[in-house]
């Protein structure tokens, strides 16, 4: 009976349209691309910023973002705070650490700065290249972030 009722509530869990933001790691989107071209869109934040957090609990739990972003763009969701070494773009990034307990990763910065400054949420979208084609750092609510890709993806 339990099993019966674990099938039906997978299912119907299934027919409403549920489904997860897929998120890919840099080192996946080379051979991502080779099968298929998409821009990326990458979501920079860090555990401390609220702002970060509330797009997090809201925009990103939109279903009808969470559609467009798998099914149109590779979606990156990437802790500036990442203490890893990430090879992306024929480069090895690392954490820069700026102190005690604090620092933020090189690629964070490549892909973040604006006006010679990181703050986050940062929104960073690459083109099939790998190449910044838009930046923007700040909150985006679910229907100003649907706007934005239904424009990048013309």
């Amino acid at each position: 009976m339990k099993k019966l009722f674990l099938l039906i509530f997978f299912f119907g869990i299934s027919a409403t349209g549920f489904c997860q933001l897929k998120s890919h790691s840099f080192e996946e989107i080379d051979s991502l691309q080779r099968i298929q071209k998409r821009k990326i869109i990458i979501f920079i934040h860090t555990d401390w910023c609220q702002f970060c957090q509330r797009m997090k609990a809201t925009t990103f739990k939109n279903q009808e973002i969470i559609e467009k972003l798998n099914s149109d763009f590779y979606f990156i969701d990437f802790n500036a705070e990442e203490k890893r070494e990430i090879t992306f773009n024929n480069q090895t990034f690392k954490y820069k650490p700026s102190g005690n307990n604090v620092g933020v990763h090189e690629l964070a910065l490549q892909l973040g700065t604006i006006n010679n400054q990181i703050a986050y949420p940062v929104l960073c979208v690459l083109n099939e290249k790998n190449e910044i084609i838009f930046q923007y750092n700040n909150y985006l609510s679910s229907k100003d972030f649907k706007i934005l890709l239904e424009k990048l993806k013309e």
